[in-house]
């Protein structure tokens, strides 16, 4: 039987990866307030980012342990994964456009350049004691980076697509994986990585945890 996996985001992308990869996951999106974090280097941001995420998840889900798979918190553990990306322009992080203006003025300040894509990855195994109360074994957090070289592609083309309203819910303004591949000249690293998540982190990651990749498949 898979070992239960849970991924604590909303992002189709990222669910739509593993799901390629043979990974069943449930679903649980994190309600982790993002805006209590301040720190400028984006490495470190997406670590600490990623693991709240988790943690918040992880709490939410033992207060709702009737939808898991019995033992999830006991006999046989189940992991929480939480993820979370920005893009790095010259040093300057960015996340999500908070509204199509910003968004245009952010490809006008892209194209032409070379970005860093940061995504943190964070498991977590949450078990509890004799005792009912709620623990994670130590947290297993990793950073994947990505060389993106942006187009230098003009007005006409950033408005065109901030129209379509495709990056407005994208970390760094595009998605790879649709219409914004289309500006993207090309990438230096681990492309899922770009998508939402490192598939091939994610393998390193469950070895270091003591898993094969298969043991999740279905």
């Amino acid at each position: 039987m898979p070992v239960p996996f849970v991924l604590a985001s909303a992002s189709p992308a990222r669910k739509r990866l593993l799901a390629m990869a043979g990974i069943p996951v449930m679903v649980y999106p994190s309600d982790f307030d993002e805006s209590q974090i301040q720190i400028t280097d984006p490495g470190q941001l997406v670590q600490v980012l990623a693991e709240g995420k988790a943690r918040s998840t992880m709490r939410d889900l033992f207060d709702r342990q009737a939808e898991l798979p019995p033992g999830f918190f006991s006999t046989h553990p189940g992991l929480i994964l939480g993820c979370d990306s920005v893009l790095a322009i010259h040093g300057e992080i960015h996340g999500k456009p908070k509204d199509p203006d910003e968004a245009i003025a952010r490809w006008k300040m892209m194209r032409g350049n070379v970005g860093e894509l940061f995504t943190g990855h964070a498991f977590l195994q949450p078990y509890t004691t004799e005792q009912g109360a709620l623990m994670p074994y130590p947290p297993l957090v990793r950073t994947q980076v990505t060389q993106v070289y942006f187009a230098d592609i003009s007005d006409r083309q950033i408005e065109a697509y901030v129209a379509t309203q495709e990056p407005m819910n994208c970390a760094g303004c595009f998605a790879l994986e649709g219409r914004g591949g289309l500006f993207v000249e090309k990438l230096e690293g681990c492309h899922t990585n770009v998508i939402g998540l490192s598939l091939p982190l994610l393998r390193q990651m469950l070895a270091e945890l003591g898993y094969d990749v298969t043991d999740f498949w279905a």
